[in-house]
């Protein structure tokens, strides 16, 4: 799915909690404040980059970079950190603990995601279909073009 995708833009900033939000105003700002995937790709986007700060080295004074690319009908997100020992991005077993489910959101509300190593570094990338022919995990997201999940939550206005 890579082929023919072009950097929309690219933001490196310190692996700290604070980068966060940075990090989410920047995926806001690539894209129109109502396009359809906009609030599923600031969720996943701000999920990565903080496991990045979280569980690499990125966070023991390293950098994040996140990335969004556009092609036909697919946005890719990649957030590259500073690594982990070898040790790789994996969904964890469901439990009932209050941690460990990020992995699980982002494959809830992506097309389609994963990793690559980049020497010592990961890129975890996570992608997004465009229009009404997707496959995979549509209308599972928080997005209002979702069909299933939040439409009843934008019914009635601001009840």
């Amino acid at each position: 799915m890579s082929g023919g995708l072009v950097v929309v833009g690219t933001l490196t900033l310190p692996g700290v909690r604070r980068s966060v939000a940075h990090a989410r105003r920047f995926l806001r700002d690539m894209l129109p404040q109502a396009h359809p995937l906009l609030d599923d790709l600031v969720t996943v986007g701000s999920e990565t980059f903080s496991n990045a700060i979280t569980h690499t080295d990125s966070g023991k004074g390293g950098r994040v970079t996140i990335s969004l690319l556009a092609g036909r009908g697919v946005y890719r997100l990649e957030v590259s950190d500073d690594g982990a020992g070898g040790k790789r991005p994996h969904l964890k077993a469901e439990t009932l603990a209050e941690g460990g489910r990020g992995l699980r959101v982002v494959e809830a509300l992506t097309e389609r995601w994963g990793f690559r190593a980049d020497g010592p570094r990961t890129v975890v990338w996570a992608e997004f279909r465009v229009g009404e022919n997707s496959s995979g995990n549509s209308d599972r997201g928080l997005s209002r073009a979702s069909k299933t999940l939040v439409s009843a939550a934008f019914e009635g206005g601001n009840r």
